[in-house]
């Protein structure tokens, strides 16, 4: 887990770096699911060229029915990916050295509900 949040640091930190000697760090994002409204602020990001500014050359590969971004990113084919974060969690049981950066959304899609009389 440390060599996976160092590496990660050590790319956002490499950015600035990579800019000055026009040398774009290769990055690739594994989506949870079909390309589709969800995802359009990656899409969105990369025409606009805001990840080319910041020294990344990202690739986005659409996931789908058969696609796990767990698998995915645990065999090498992915630098980051899309998920839920019981599959994420699920994952790091079974030894993926996962890492959560970012929840983008303002509400979980997943929530533990629960009677209030139940709540100690």
């Amino acid at each position: 887990m440390k060599r996976v949040f160092a590496g990660a640091v050590a790319l956002s930190l490499s950015a600035g770096g990579a800019l000055a000697d026009g040398h774009l760090d290769s990055l690739t994002l594994q989506l949870k699911w079909v390309t589709q409204a969800q995802f359009a602020g990656y899409y969105v990001a990369k025409d606009k060229g805001f990840y080319e500014a910041e020294g990344l050359d990202v690739t986005i590969n659409p996931g789908g029915p058969d696609i796990a971004p767990e698998q995915v990113i645990a065999g090498g084919g992915a630098d980051v990916i899309t998920t839920w974060m019981a599959a994420g969690l699920a994952a790091r049981e079974r030894g993926v050295p996962l890492v959560n950066i970012s929840q983008p959304f303002k509400q979980g899609g997943l929530q533990v509900i629960c009677l209030i009389e139940n709540v100690i």
